[in-house]
């Protein structure tokens, strides 16, 4: 598997992760991020490391740091939610309103039967998302959201709870069914560097977003 990579300069590298990778090896063992690592050296001694999470079924920018001190840096841009993010969905329903804001509270539930999940909870975790819609067709619809927070599923649970419908392939917050996988998808990243210029990545609409009849639209 070759990894696309979307930006590269001597501290950062940005990756076009597929869909269905994830970062960590699985506990029943498999394919995951670790196992490329390497080959992202580039020529550099240090393997680079991931800055951010995308969810296993995530497809898109993925930010990884060259060095210890980059890694620091761009973490905390992050958790001062400095950097931009803009991730396209596929949600399994109509949507009604052209756009939004969704602010409900997450707090993380398990039980032995289900294992964990996060839920609404108003004395949750704040999470913020901004949505607004770009197609519709066949009974789907196509949104770009924008999150000023980064909690763990957040874009899945808004979606879900909040927009009303969950995203297309969801096996948690949806049915899991019309598609492969969750069908999330991160197509934009900027993150400033202060003096630096920032570092900005773009991925194009995944092919399995445009077998279902919907067309790469930009960021305007």
């Amino acid at each position: 598997m070759e990894l696309d990579i979307l930006f590269e300069d001597g501290e950062a590298l940005v990756i076009d992760k597929p869909g269905g990778l994830p970062l960590d090896r699985p506990r029943a063992g498999g394919p995951c991020l670790e196992d490329h690592l390497d080959d992202l050296k580039l020529g550099f001694q240090r393997a680079p490391s991931p800055v951010h999470r995308l969810d296993r079924d995530t497809s898109g920018c993925l930010l990884l740091a060259r060095n210890p001190k980059a890694l620091k840096r761009f973490s905390a841009a992050f958790e001062q939610r400095l950097a931009e993010k803009r991730y396209i969905g596929i949600v399994a329903g109509e949507v009604a309103e052209e756009e939004g804001t969704i602010a409900l509270s997450l707090s993380k539930v398990s039980t032995a039967k289900d294992g964990w999940r996060m839920i609404p909870a108003r004395k949750g975790k704040p999470a913020v998302t901004h949505w607004r819609k770009l197609d519709s067709r066949d009974g789907l619809t196509l949104v770009e959201f924008r999150p000023e927070t980064g909690r763990t599923h957040q874009i899945r649970v808004h979606a879900a709870s909040g927009l009303g419908v969950p995203l297309l392939g969801d096996p948690v917050y949806g049915s899991g069914k019309g598609a492969g996988r969750t069908m999330l998808h991160a197509a934009g990243l900027t993150v400033p560097r202060g003096e630096k210029p920032p570092i900005v990545a773009v991925s194009p609409m995944p092919a399995d977003f445009t077998a279902l009849g919907f067309a790469d639209h930009d960021a305007g």
